[in-house]
């Protein structure tokens, strides 16, 4: 038998950063309490979450009255206020929740959230500062980059391997990357394999260590 996923999260600080992640939660069919001190802030989403409440984030009674302890999942959306997102953060780590997320908004307050005990820390500014260099650099159209030096870029196929199979191009011991997925022109993406051919034009999902994918981009 399946087991049943707990699709309930609460977000604790509803800004840009939390509140547009608790409106795509909510799209995406999660159960959403949002939390912030701000009555003004709390009114804006009490339509769009499935419950939108006034409380102070550092209050450990307030938020053990609203059942937060209970939750499995916590995102704390507190970034510019560094203390209350530091004191909520170490809340949440207290009661024990086993997925907390928590917005940074430097490097050093990010090291200080996985001190108390933050599982996933996001530095949205860094993060996309390093996001955009890359799509204004070259002929990327899309770039991710996960831990240990790992990244999935979105590019147009170079010149050097249009026209040839992917198993004739070698990608792999000249480039040391791999051609995930691929779309043609007008078409939708779709597995890539060793017998497929790379015609001009076509936009390719290439995976491999970050520097190698980014040369592969920027080959003319």
């Amino acid at each position: 038998m399946a087991r049943k996923i707990d699709n309930r999260i609460v977000v604790l600080g509803l800004g840009r950063f939390g509140g547009s992640l608790a409106m795509e939660l909510m799209r995406q069919g999660w159960e959403v309490l949002g939390v912030d001190a701000t009555p003004r802030v709390v009114q804006s989403f009490a339509d769009k979450l499935t419950h939108a409440v006034v409380a102070d984030t550092t209050d450990e009674e307030a938020l053990r009255q609203l059942g937060v302890p209970e939750m499995v999942h916590a995102v704390v959306g507190i970034g510019t206020e560094r203390e209350a997102s530091i004191l909520t953060a170490a809340l949440l780590s207290d009661f024990g929740i086993p997925n907390i997320w928590a917005k940074a908004v430097s490097r050093q307050h990010g090291t200080i959230l996985r001190r108390v005990g933050v599982h996933h820390v996001v530095l949205p500014e860094h993060e996309m500062g390093e996001r955009v260099a890359h799509l204004v650099t070259g002929r990327i159209l899309n770039f991710i980059e996960f831990e240990d030096d790992y990244a999935l870029v979105k590019t147009l196929a170079p010149q050097p391997v249009v026209d040839q199979s992917l198993a004739d191009s070698a990608l792999r011991s000249r480039y040391h990357v791999t051609v995930v997925s691929i779309k043609r022109p007008g078409e939708d993406f779709t597995y890539a394999t060793p017998g497929t051919t790379v015609y001009p034009g076509d936009v390719l999902i290439v995976a491999g260590r970050t520097r190698d994918v980014e040369r592969f981009a920027n080959l003319t």
